[in-house]
């Protein structure tokens, strides 16, 4: 019962899924994390069956890309782009750590929050066009599911910034130990499929959302002394965005070329 309890409080968090409505108490938010890379799964086969259907009705690809573009954000209702805006502004204002992470709670949006998720939009609608061939595209739908697993055992791994918020309560709450194997087997079978699409492709992209959470995990010990819900959706969005452009690299230079 507390599996069951546990996805629907996943999916009512991280979507906009309408699911049963309950009380929340600490056992239920055990396996949350397991089932947080299920939304991702959500979204990239979302995105894959958009674009079988643009290959059907021939939609051309500002169109076909700018509405892939918006499907997580359907999907989510932007829970990740609020966590990226808040922390660039954080980052931004170059101020100390305790006043970075006042930034963060606060509700107003700065100059720097729209200028990087406009730049963020940008890099991302740009390579997102330039993907076409089959393989490479499961491999970024793919993606979505890699970096909600990489996010989920930062989680629960790396050290929080402070002791409170949604994250902390999660984290707190997980059964540390299966969470962290649940997450890990579902990593590498994600890795394994994406590199049997494609075997160059989806290593070099698994291995650029690797090196994406490492660059988190120094950055966010650096900026903020640990992680909080705002970083956390902050590394999906970097995650995303570095496996689209490079499996859009690999597409233009190598399978293209």
């Amino acid at each position: 019962m507390q599996v069951i309890k546990s996805f629907f409080i996943a999916v009512s968090v991280y979507s906009r899924i309408p699911v049963p409505g309950f009380e929340w108490k600490e056992d239920d938010m055990k396996y949350v994390f397991c089932f947080f890379p299920w939304i991702g799964a959500l979204i990239g086969g979302c995105i894959y069956f958009w674009n079988y259907l643009c290959s059907i009705y021939k939609i051309e690809v500002l169109c076909k890309s700018a509405i892939g573009m918006a499907i997580p954000v359907f999907i989510t209702g932007g829970f990740h782009i609020d966590g990226f805006m808040d922390t660039m502004d954080a980052i931004h204002s170059y101020s100390p750590k305790e006043r970075k992470l006042e930034i963060l709670k606060d509700s107003h949006i700065g100059a720097f929050a729209v200028i990087m998720l406009a730049a963020y939009g940008l890099v991302f609608l740009g390579a997102f066009s330039e993907i076409e061939n089959v393989a490479l595209l499961k491999i970024v739908c793919g993606g979505f599911f890699l970096s909600r697993c990489l996010c989920g055992i930062s989680a629960v791994s790396f050290p929080p910034a402070k002791k409170d918020g949604m994250l902390y309560t999660f984290a707190d709450s997980s059964h540390k130990k299966i969470v962290r194997i649940s997450l890990y087997m579902q990593s590498a079978a994600c890795i394994g499929l994406m590199c049997f699409w494609s075997f160059p492709t989806g290593l070099t992209v698994a291995v650029s959302a690797v090196l994406a959470f490492i660059y988190y995990y120094y950055r966010s010990r650096k900026e903020f002394g640990g992680i909080t819900g705002d970083t956390a959706g902050f590394f999906v969005l970097l995650c995303e965005v570095c496996i689209v452009v490079i499996a859009a690299f690999i597409d233009v230079f190598m399978w293209k070329a």
